[in-house]
């Protein structure tokens, strides 16, 4: 089986063969290769000794010397190039007390932690497959590499990163494999936030979103996540939803991702109407993948408070009153927790707080809404409801469908106009108001503040001797 390296990879390798060591490309990029995706990185081992390796290179970078891990430059791209080793024991569940280097591949390929990443190539050799990665590849199977139970002691993260992988290749995890997860879940508690923070991001982000069910079944968002688990058994006995807030919750992430198809790799889409993937299509012109998390987390996290509100009438009947202000302050907790970025945390705590706000398809309304929400985060924001819509009850969704559409078609109009929605949009400032007699102060923003609330209403009272005139009867001069 031939794959073709790119020229830096076969540089590397060559050089330290030329030398009298072994190299190949591993893990990662073999695995992606031969499923026809394109690698983000390219990673090499070899029976070559760090210091030896970086005597062989003009340009090398000491990434994890003491692990036997030096990164190579070339030009402006870097590869990691990793002695062959044997890794001791993991006290702690997530790092190695020492490591052996060999000169051995197979025991190299056998310290990993899947099949599917335990494969080398080079072209000299071809495909070294020690533990039948094709196999699982081909059958579609995340499974451990020799016995589950001892990669995931080693490193408990690995968990996770089953998950996470199953996500992205749209693989089953095999049952011996799982089954050693279920047993070690509570483990993940050794993990540091922001480890579980980058794969829980991989996993919504990944082809197969959904697979964050897997977590919760075999008990890993207990550990890191148990508001998840509480959404996940919450049975909402309304007639808008026919799903547990948690499924209601999974289901709009996965919703969300084909709204992203784009900036994603999800395949099927089958289940959201086409006519919604086009009305979406003007929404997402400057969604980033880190955009794109954050869409994620919101539809995970947009409920979160229902389990904490809820209350059930006298005709069986569950409401949520409150749940979007609730879910705020709970969604900001649990980002906190997981070390993400404040422009991260400011941003899905607002999608969450406003992700059932209800406007009118009028103007008037969608401008005061804009200007409530921030013309920031608008689009996003009609995506996240969107995605929300349709992971109810169908029974609702034209109704709510064509009010949404229709208030995106006011908003559409807005922009195109140009109309004012913030202080900073207004025909006068701080300054103009100083300079009319208006002392500086809090009295000040009082002012713009009213001046604002009078173009919301009247887009053409934005012009600066009107305002002036209002400014000075809203301050009583």
């Amino acid at each position: 089986m031939e794959i073709i390296l790119p020229g830096d990879v076969s540089y590397i390798i060559n050089k330290l063969e030329e030398a009298g060591y072994e190299a190949y490309a591993v893990g990662g990029c073999v695995r992606d290769t031969l499923l026809g995706r394109k690698p983000l990185d390219w990673d090499i081992t070899t029976s070559a000794e760090p210091l030896f390796i970086k005597s062989c290179f003009q340009r090398t970078v000491d990434t994890g010397i003491k692990h036997g891990t030096v990164t190579v430059m070339i030009g402006d791209t870097g590869y990691e190039v990793t002695t062959y080793r044997i890794d001791g024991k993991y006290e702690d569940g997530r790092h190695p007390e020492n490591v052996e280097f060999t000169s051995n591949l197979r025991l190299d390929l056998g310290r990993r932690d899947f099949t599917v990443n335990a494969m080398a190539y080079n072209n000299k050799d071809g495909l070294i497959d020690e533990f039948n990665g094709i196999k699982d590849l081909k059958d579609g199977i995340i499974r451990c590499v020799g016995n589950p139970g001892s990669r995931f002691d080693e490193d408990a993260l690995r968990m996770l990163r089953a998950v996470r992988f199953s996500g992205q290749l749209g693989f089953t995890i095999e049952e011996h494999t799982r089954q050693a997860a279920m047993e070690r879940a509570g483990n993940l508690k050794k993990i540091s936030a922001e480890r579980i923070r980058t794969e829980l991001s991989k996993l919504l982000m990944s082809k197969n979103p959904g697979k964050i069910r897997e977590a919760y079944s075999t008990g890993m968002t207990k550990v890191f996540l148990p508001e998840f688990d509480k959404m996940m058994e919450t049975v909402q006995h309304n007639p808008h939803h026919i799903y547990t807030v948690g499924e209601h919750s999974v289901r709009s992430v996965e919703i969300m991702g084909c709204f992203l198809k784009g900036n994603s790799v999800v395949d099927d889409c089958s289940f959201v109407p086409g006519d919604v993937l086009k009305q979406t299509e003007g929404l997402k012109t400057d969604i980033d993948k880190k955009h794109q998390l954050m869409l994620c987390l919101a539809m995970l996290l947009h409920d979160i408070a229902k389990p904490e509100v809820m209350v059930v009438d006298e005709n069986g009947t569950g409401h949520f009153y409150g749940h979007p202000q609730r879910g705020e302050g709970m969604a900001e907790n649990v980002l906190k927790r997981l070390s993400f970025d404040n422009n991260t945390i400011s941003v899905v705590k607002r999608l969450v707080k406003y992700h059932d706000y209800r406007i009118v398809p009028a103007k008037r309304a969608v401008r005061k809404a804009v200007s409530k929400i921030g013309r920031d985060i608008m689009e996003m924001l009609f995506l996240v409801q969107y995605a929300d819509i349709l992971a109810q009850n169908p029974v609702t969704f034209e109704e709510k469908l064509g009010n949404l559409n229709k208030v995106i078609e006011k908003y559409k109009e807005i922009i195109e106009e140009e109309a004012p929605l913030c202080i900073k949009d207004l025909d006068i400032d701080g300054n103009d108001l100083i300079n009319a007699g208006i002392k500086p102060g809090p009295e000040i923003g009082m002012v713009l503040g009213g001046l604002l609330d009078i173009v919301l209403e009247e887009p053409g009272q934005n012009k600066k001797d009107i305002l002036l005139s209002y400014a000075k009867e809203i301050a009583g001069i």
